[in-house]
């Protein structure tokens, strides 16, 4: 929903700010007030070209900024993550336009491009008139519309997500088709490299190991040496440590029997004895296992120096050389069984071609039972809005594929092209006068019958479809009258479910409005500028009764205005 626009130097307007709410907004004014170019600002914030000519005279450039309420536009969130832009509640759209050419988007403050902007808008606003920002007219919005309305998205689904995992599968069938050559350039030379690695068959942990146990080999004499004379003081000496303890234990015994005050310094000197006693076992038990052993020493040497040789080869770290020989290995594997892998995937896409075409035919069918539904509906509206002999169409395509295409599903014996919707391209035709042939929407109608076709549509599409903001510019052209007022009456009924504004000069449409403004032109200076005001319930009655009546507005208008207000 758009709840406030601001624009600042823009044509014949100098600064105005407008805020809009839910349901049905009204705009009037005299021709030329300047209603058009409020819509033609709106184009330009939602991406539409820019020239230096809208800036007006005198400013260096011009300022279009609306804030639209998207807190629960999930769509617009997706796109604006996707481009690392913050998501609140509120999104703040501003668009600058310099007279030295410069064009400058804003998204939430944060800069952006062009491309994202009209994107952005394309889930935000449908302008619908005489401009260029209709979905309407872009076919693709065609077959969204119909989905909707039909409430299809369960098949959707089922389809989408098949088309995914056979997309996925037809890139990497791609990729190893690219890989194949390389892959068996490198197969000798991977034959040698794993040979050379399992040669040594180094183990994660084992250089740590063998550093530790060549320190001890080459030090065995010194180990050996050290041990004796350590057990020997401990333990195996006149006057060793155990020896003397002893004596110091029975000396500390005779003077608890005197003062046990030495009662707690006994027990820490058997501690002590204990501890000793038990280091002396292990250093003899250690003395007991040195060896002096040269064969071994040279074989670890060997291996070490083995190790050495390939880590300067293979990465660096024994850890990253079996990380490698695992690398290679699975390659050396696949370059072996190249066409048997090749074979399975084949056959797995062509699984997967035969479910996705299953899935896209069910989501064809289903969409055109729903087609003949919307005809029908589309064919009443019309008539009922006052193009009595439109014939509406939902047309199908389907594109089988060349031999140079994958992206394809199977359905029989057909191979035919897929997209993101399915099998279908859909496509909107009508003929409005009798005696027409149907023709593609875009190049028949009216931009009246535009908007009228489209307000059918939408009303239609209404309770089933999430649909942004609706801006119709002068729908009334070529109506008057009993289909003045239910051109209106539709447009109060859409406004139930969305917001719209309008842009009008019938008093059937103006008098619904839930809110009304008046588009003015004010001399200022030797200036002209272009304003926007929101009316009193007093303001609106007597803005109807104009459009009724003329500039003399009588009693007698007035009186018809709340009545055609629904006042009286």
């Amino acid at each position: 929903m758009l709840t406030s626009l601001q624009i600042k130097d823009y044509a014949l307007i100098e600064n105005i700010t407008v805020e809009f709410d839910n349901g049905l907004n009204i705009i009037t004014g005299e021709t030329g007030a300047g209603k058009s170019i409020l819509i033609g600002a709106l184009g330009l914030l939602l991406g539409e070209r820019a020239s230096t000519e809208v800036v007006r005279k005198g400013a260096a450039k011009s300022v279009i900024e609306g804030i639209f309420d998207v807190q629960n536009n999930f769509r617009v969130k997706e796109l604006l993550e996707e481009n690392d832009i913050d998501f609140l509640p509120e999104l703040i759209v501003r668009r600058e336009v310099s007279l030295k050419g410069s064009n400058r988007c804003f998204l939430n403050d944060t800069p952006t491009t062009l491309n994202l902007i009209k994107d952005i808008g394309n889930l935000l606003v449908d302008i619908h008139g005489q401009h260029e920002h209709q979905s309407l007219l872009r076919t693709e919005t065609h077959i969204e519309m119909l989905d909707e309305y039909g409430d299809i998205s369960n098949n959707l689904s089922t389809f989408l997500s098949l088309n995914y995992e056979l997309k996925q599968k037809i890139k990497l069938l791609e990729e190893l088709k690219q890989k194949e050559q390389l892959l068996q350039e490198k197969k000798e030379l991977y034959r040698y490299q794993i040979k050379e690695i399992d040669a040594a068959a180094p183990q994660n942990g084992e250089e740590d190991e063998l550093e530790r146990e060549l320190n001890i080999l080459e030090n065995s004499e010194r180990l050996l040496e050290l041990t004796l004379e350590l057990y020997q003081m401990l333990y195996d000496s006149e006057y060793s440590v155990q020896d003397n303890l002893t004596l110091s234990i029975e000396k500390i015994e005779e003077l608890v029997s005197i003062d046990n005050t030495f009662t707690e310094k006994l027990d820490e000197l058997k501690t002590a004895l204990a501890q000793v006693n038990d280091v002396a076992d292990f250093v003899r038990s250690y003395k007991d296992k040195v060896d002096i052993e040269p064969d071994r020493l040279n074989e670890v040497r060997e291996r070490l120096r083995a190790f050495s040789i390939l880590k300067k080869k293979y990465g660096g770290s024994i850890d990253k050389v079996i990380e490698y020989r695992e690398k290679i290995g699975e390659e050396f594997d696949f370059a072996e069984n190249f066409a048997e892998k090749i074979e399975e995937l084949n056959s797995k896409i062509d699984e997967l071609r035969i479910k996705a075409g299953k899935a896209a035919k069910i989501l064809s069918d289903e969409r055109k039972e729903v087609a003949e539904k919307i005809k029908d509906e589309v064919e009443k509206s019309l008539s009922y809005l006052g193009i009595a002999d439109a014939v509406f169409e939902v047309r199908f395509d389907i594109a089988k594929v060349d031999e140079h295409t994958e992206e394809y599903v199977i359905i029989g014996k057909d191979k035919i092209r897929f997209n993101r919707w399915g099998i279908d391209d859909v496509e909107f035709f009508i003929s409005t006068n009798i005696g027409e042939d149907v023709k593609p929407l875009s190049k028949v109608a009216s931009g009246g019958e535009i908007s009228r076709i489209m307000l059918s549509l939408k009303t239609i599409l209404a309770k089933n479809e999430r649909l942004p903001l609706l801006i119709f510019d002068e729908i009334d052209t070529g109506v008057s009258g009993r289909i003045a007022q239910k051109v209106g009456q539709s447009l109060k009924e859409l406004a139930s479910f969305h917001q719209i504004i309008s842009i009008t000069h019938l008093p059937q449409i103006a008098g619904l409005a839930d809110n009304h403004y008046i588009v003015e032109k004010i001399v200022t200076g030797n200036r002209v500028i272009s304003s926007i005001r929101k009316l009193n319930d007093a303001e609106r009655v007597k803005e109807v009764a104009k459009l009724m009546s003329g500039e003399e507005v009588t009693d007698a208008s007035l009186e018809g205005a709340r009545e055609l207000m629904g006042l009286n």
